[in-house]
């Protein structure tokens, strides 16, 4: 547990030296102070990230109180229900129903019709960013182009009118605060009140899509049916429209913004991905979501009795009973010696790179794609754009753990 506190900002800043020393203890170590089991080895985190004893939620298969957990605050009603209805926080058969239906909606196809506009979009940000820093004044390259552009996307791929867009981002991250260990009476109040405006704002707008449907994914979530001639209820329809904005906002901003620093601050990278371009980009993207994971942890809970460990490098076996939260920490997965070759080292040209960012399981990221195709379009204008890109400040990252990114990102473009 030396080091391991979610709480402290000299932890967040950094979390790795911790990593570290979990990996080379026990499988799994029970946290008395966010009452979570810990485990931080690859290998036990993709094999549990598949095992059908763990879930996202418990509800399907015991209440609150066989389950040995509390009854959530009544003042936390609209946001449960708001995330209870997303296919992240459902199991089987529930999760299964949900994710063939929006699957068949949010398409590859879709996903790849947006390349262009995401180039376009891409280009503007720039344009104000490059034209702000022209007199060799520092810009800050989350709030210029991080930020702005999943949002955006976000909000085009749903069929958000332009002037209801700046709704998106405080609604989004008022939301994912509640994600965190730390969060309080007033973040669950303000993130119940996101959530109703937000699902008000929402059936409106479903509505309207109902009678007049555009080419957008909410009329095309409005108008989903499977073979058996189900679809998505209201509340699905809502729970499914906040989680695309926050998992597909939230991370990709953050990963952006951590994957750019990481780069800057490896100059020798930097020339290297400058010089190949081409070739290096897509390697260099998957780097950048492995070594500075925007989504260090993810939790899951004991359906069942497990036991953890890994027989063939001599560990103790421990039990993790039913009813507890296991922590799986992707950030310190992604860094384990023993898949990754010199972990601690950030290379643009690593391969194989199996890292665990997205997940694994039934629950992988249904916005990947989307992510990359983001990440690559700002990566690869910028460094093109820009060739003489370099930071100003080391940058401070925000107080979440879970949902882990920076401040701002201060930069020269001349």
């Amino acid at each position: 547990m030396d080091g391991y506190d979610p709480s402290s900002q000299h932890f967040v800043d950094d979390p790795y030296p911790a990593f570290d020393k979990l990996r080379a203890g026990p499988p799994s170590v029970f946290d008395e102070t966010t009452g979570q089991w810990l485990i931080s080895r690859y290998p036990l985190v993709a094999g549990l990230l598949r095992d059908r004893r763990l879930g996202r939620t418990y509800t399907h298969v015991a209440d609150h109180e066989s389950f040995g957990r509390e009854r959530p605050p009544d003042y936390l009603a609209p946001f449960w229900a708001t995330i209870g209805n997303g296919m992240l926080d459902r199991e089987p058969p529930d999760h299964t129903r949900l994710r063939r239906l929006v699957s068949s909606a949010f398409t590859p196809r879709r996903v790849a019709a947006l390349a262009s506009r995401v180039q376009r979009l891409t280009d503007d940000l720039l344009d104000r960013l490059i034209d702000a820093g022209s007199d060799g004044s520092a810009v800050d390259l989350v709030a210029g182009v991080a930020e702005p552009l999943p949002v955006t996307v976000i909000a085009e791929l749903l069929g958000v009118p332009e002037a209801d867009r700046e709704l998106l981002r405080p609604w989004s991250a008022t939301i994912c605060r509640m994600f965190e260990l730390n969060a309080d009476r007033t973040d669950g109040e303000a993130a119940a009140s996101a959530c109703v405006q937000f699902g008000d704002y929402l059936r409106q707008l479903a509505a309207r899509r109902r009678t007049s449907p555009t080419d957008d994914l909410l009329s095309d979530l409005v108008a989903v049916v499977d073979a058996d001639g189900d679809r998505l209820t209201p509340d699905e329809l809502i729970g499914t429209c906040v989680l695309l904005l926050n998992a597909g906002h939230e991370a990709t901003v953050n990963a952006t913004g951590n994957g750019v620093w990481a780069l800057l601050r490896h100059p020798e990278q930097h020339v290297r991905l400058r010089a190949d371009l081409d070739g290096l980009l897509g390697p260099a993207i998957e780097e950048m979501l492995r070594y500075d994971c925007a989504t260090p942890m993810f939790e899951r809970w004991v359906l069942s009795d497990i036991t953890v460990g890994e027989p063939a490098t001599g560990d103790e076996p421990v039990t993790v009973p039913f009813g507890a939260e296991l922590a799986l920490l992707f950030g310190s997965a992604n860094r384990d010696p023993s898949v990754f070759r010199d972990p601690d080292s950030f290379d643009i040209g690593r391969a194989p790179n199996p890292h665990l960012t997205f997940g694994a399981g039934i629950h992988f990221c249904l916005g990947a794609p989307l992510a990359r195709m983001e990440m690559t379009t700002v990566v690869g204008s910028l460094l093109r754009r820009v060739p003489n890109l370099a930071p100003t400040t080391e940058p401070r990252y925000k107080p979440g753990f879970v949902v882990r990114g920076l401040h701002s990102l201060p930069v020269t473009v001349r």
